[in-house]
């Protein structure tokens, strides 16, 4: 068991001073303020002193693939080395992006990815950003291997994931894209329009489907014009989508990422989209079978120089958001973590209440990730 007081707790949209958390196991068992704490602890407890810093809760990150010189592509050490990076800095619940590969590699690659969430709560799954995608609209995947959605191809990668896909982005646009959304929402994973050509009544027509989350928003599709709103629009016209935004001034401008959250208020998620140079040097990599130059903390393909992912981390994305865009802090952490768990259907993370699982960041007054739990244990 746990106790962590004199925090400044911002959950669920709102910060309060002088505040404490209890865990009992993987969940937390109480929380309030002042010196309650002390009925509720016992000596033999974990009792952390926050010294005034915010605790919040854990960072979900939808869209990532990869971290400390791995990917999320690779062997299960891999993949634990990767999630060790981003726990450290304060995810403490990932799903793990998958990028376009040959059929049966991408089928493999889901099958290891259900044995790990089979064993740590912590992963919550996969996320299939590919083969489905439109060429023109690629990004760092092989145009070579991308395919239009048919009922075979999307039934053979919900099945080898025997219900650990949680998330599906597809081109709305593609022949048999609605069936599929039909297919991914009956098997209990959400639908994600992205790398698209699609333009507003394309990607409304997704939405209305049961589409529920639009991948990596500006990026990799069609950008919102005055006279054409495409996909961004279409998910802005939709309460129930979420929008994915990469916010490291790479991807997106300050001030877009700003509009954004003033447009779609608790419908943005910050993800990092991370690949394996996020917390490591810059250099050369791999993003699933394409080469990769990172330079200055920024990935580009050596092979036409678009942007290949990001060198992102949540606790970097949330500085940025509070520092750069000027979001309220209790707003930019909603967008780690009660955004992303409300889009996943989770409605056991992103807060520090009671029930909820006891995840949890100490940031100190600069925003660096002091301390980090999941589900109870320590992380970092």
């Amino acid at each position: 068991m746990t106790v962590i007081h004199s925090a400044r707790l911002v959950s669920a949209g709102r910060e309060t001073a002088d505040a404490w958390v209890r865990f009992e196991g993987d969940r937390v068992a109480a929380n309030g303020t002042g010196a309650g704490w002390r009925e509720c602890a016992s000596p033999a407890e974990d009792i952390v002193d926050a010294e005034g810093g915010v605790l919040a809760p854990g960072f979900i990150d939808l869209h990532g693939h990869g971290g400390g010189g791995a990917s999320f592509d690779d062997d299960e050490e891999s993949i634990r080395r990767a999630l060790a990076t981003h726990r450290a800095h304060g995810t403490t619940r990932s799903v793990l992006s998958l990028v376009t590969a040959p059929p049966d590699v991408l089928a493999d690659r889901v099958c290891r990815v259900a044995r790990l969430a089979a064993a740590d709560p912590l992963v919550l799954g996969s996320h299939l950003e590919g083969p489905f995608l439109d060429p023109g609209h690629k990004g760092a995947h092989d145009p070579g291997l991308l395919v239009a959605p048919t009922a075979d191809r999307v039934a053979a990668l919900l099945e080898a994931g025997g219900g650990s896909v949680v998330q599906v982005t597809l081109a709305p646009e593609l022949p048999g894209a609605l069936d599929a959304i039909d297919a991914v929402v009956g098997a209990g994973a959400r639908a994600a329009v992205g790398h698209t050509a699609s333009g507003y009544d394309e990607a409304l027509a997704a939405f209305d489907r049961g589409a529920s989350i639009l991948t990596h928003a500006f990026n990799a599709m069609d950008g919102l014009h005055h006279r054409a709103p495409g996909p961004i629009g279409a998910a802005l016209d939709r309460a129930g989508v979420t929008l994915e935004l990469i916010c490291d001034g790479v991807h997106v401008h300050r001030v877009v990422a700003r509009a954004l959250f003033a447009a779609a208020p608790g419908r943005v998620a910050l993800i990092t989209d991370a690949m394996a140079a996020a917390g490591a040097p810059d250099g050369d990599y791999v993003l699933g079978s394409l080469d990769v130059e990172v330079t200055g903390g920024v990935a580009r393909l050596a092979g036409g120089g678009s942007i290949a992912g990001s060198t992102l981390t949540l606790d970097a994305a949330l500085r940025f958001a509070v520092r750069e865009a000027g979001l309220a802090l209790p707003d930019a952490v909603d967008a780690l973590t009660r955004t992303p768990a409300r889009a996943l259907g989770r409605a056991d993370l992103g807060a520090l209440e009671a029930g909820f699982a006891a995840d949890a960041v100490l940031l100190g007054p600069d925003l660096e990730v002091r301390r980090v739990w999941g589900a109870g244990r320590e992380l970092a």
